[in-house]
This record gives structure tokens, sequence and C-alpha cells, in this order.
């Protein structure tokens, strides 16, 4: 199913706009349409929202669920939306990287209002508002998309009084070739007698490298190109990317690697990059 990522603020619009998406594309266009709801995700986990957003670990198992509920769903043919706030970018760009795996095509629809906007709609929602402590704090969290990242494109930004872009979106999806699987999406049977060796040098070189050192000492955020390892990019979100803590992920990513293993030494830099990219979302 081709891939449509709502984001946005808190109480920007975002349910209301994918209802009108789901509604053209079920009626005029006539396909399936499966919605992957943060709101219901979270409720099925037992989780008040307030609570659930003022708690990391919480809210990175609610991506977790949603991303899992996503790739149970997509295929090539219809559609699936996840109708959440998507603020993190690293995190649409695992998105991304999922429905690149599975061939299929995938838009960002950015509703786009003021946070003073955003706070007089949650002031109406009753029982299912957002305090003013957690609609501020998602609000300075929030990473806005950018047409010029690969991963948030195409992107349809919606704003107030616009109408949603609904024959554009369904041309993105329907009318333009889904980017091809890279290596760090294709897997394969184990087989050279040297991999253990060159996988624990190659991942060994990843979190060793200059650039990530140089990284981790300067907290910088954003884009690292990585050296050795053709069109890999780690996305890097300051102090979370210490030294022990990728050391830890180095570890966890040779076991996986050995669960689930491939016979080209030449994909695993890519595949450890993608790996690090999900662990540090």
């Amino acid at each position: 199913m081709p891939l449509i990522l709502m984001t946005g603020l808190p109480s920007s619009g975002k349910s209301t706009r994918m209802l009108q998406l789901k509604e053209i594309f079920e009626h005029i266009h006539e396909k399936q349409v499966c919605v992957v709801s943060e709101h219901k995700v979270m409720i099925e986990s037992g989780n008040e929202k307030n609570a659930l957003f003022s708690d990391a670990a919480k809210e990175k198992m609610i991506r977790g669920l949603i991303k899992s509920e996503a790739q149970r769903l997509i295929n090539r043919e219809d559609i699936v939306i996840i109708d959440a706030g998507n603020y993190i970018k690293g995190y649409r760009y695992e998105l991304y990287c999922m429905s690149k795996a599975s061939k299929t095509t995938q838009c960002t629809v950015h509703c786009e209002v003021s946070p003073e906007t955003a706070w007089e709609w949650n002031s109406k929602r009753g029982d299912e508002q957002y305090t003013k402590e957690t609609f501020d704090a998602l609000t300075m969290r929030y990473e806005a998309p950018d047409s010029r990242n690969r991963w948030d494109s195409p992107l349809f930004t919606v704003l107030q009084d616009d109408e949603v872009p609904c024959e554009h979106v369904y041309k993105a999806l329907y009318e333009r070739k889904a980017p091809p699987p890279n290596q760090s999406t294709q897997c394969a049977p184990l087989s050279s007698t040297n991999f253990l060796y060159e996988m624990d040098r190659i991942t060994l070189d990843v979190v060793a490298s200059r650039t990530i050192l140089f990284a981790q000492q300067l907290g910088l955020e954003g884009e690292l190109k990585i050296p050795g390892c053709k069109d890999c990019t780690l996305m890097t979100r300051g102090g979370n990317m210490t030294p022990a803590q990728l050391s830890r992920l180095r570890r966890q990513f040779l076991l996986y690697i050995k669960l689930h293993p491939t016979t080209d030494i030449n994909k695993i830099g890519s595949l450890f990059v993608q790996f690090l990219n999900t662990s540090l979302s």
C-alpha cells in the first residue's frame, strides 16, 4: 500500500484531513484505505496521551507499535495513512526506509497552522485535550518536514483554509515509480567464512569514524555522511549518541545479523547505519 504520513503540531487538524483523504480515495478512486491511528494505538495500549508524551520510553514504544502496524499492512496497491504527529525527523526517515524496502510510494501531508490556532482548537476538544505543558513540549520538539529531504518528499503543506490536494496526492502515489530498495533493505543467507570477522571490523570502523567522534564531542544534530559507506547518512540527535550507547547498539546489531544474515559483506555498513538511525530516533 502506498504510504501517507500525516504530520503537524498537536491539534492541527491531522485527523480531519486524514478523513477527507480517506473519503476521496475510497469513493472516487475506489481504493482500500487503512488508517494507523496514533490515538487508537495509545488507547489500546492503555496509555493516556498527556502521561505518555511525558515518558520517552512509552512514547518510543508507541512509535514502534505504529510502525509495526503500518509494516504489516503495506503493499503496492492500496493506501495506508499514518495519522500521528510524526514530529521526529529521524522517525519519518525510518518510515521512508520501510516503504522503500516494500517497493511502494510515499508522501507527506503537513497540516500547518500556528501554535496559537492549534492551542485554540485543542481547547475545544473536551476530555481529549492536551495539557498546556504537553502541548508546549510537543510544539517545541516538532521538527517540520522539508521537501528537500527525500524522506519528506513529495510534501503537501495544507494551511488552515486550504483544501486538501487529494488529486495531487493521488498522482504522487500512483503516477510515479517507487524508489528502488537499497542494499540496506535486502538480505540473503550467510555463507562467507570470513563474514563474522569482516562484520566486526566494518561496524567498528563506523562507530570509531572521525565524523562520529567529532559529532559526539560537539553534540551535533543532523545528517552525518559516514566515510566508507556509500549513500549512508546517520541522523544524529546530539546527546543520545554517546560512545557507550554506540558500543551497545553495535553489539545488538552483530547479534541481529547473526540471526538475519546476508552473503554480501558490502551491505553491512549500510545495514548498520540504518540500524543506528532506527535505534537513535
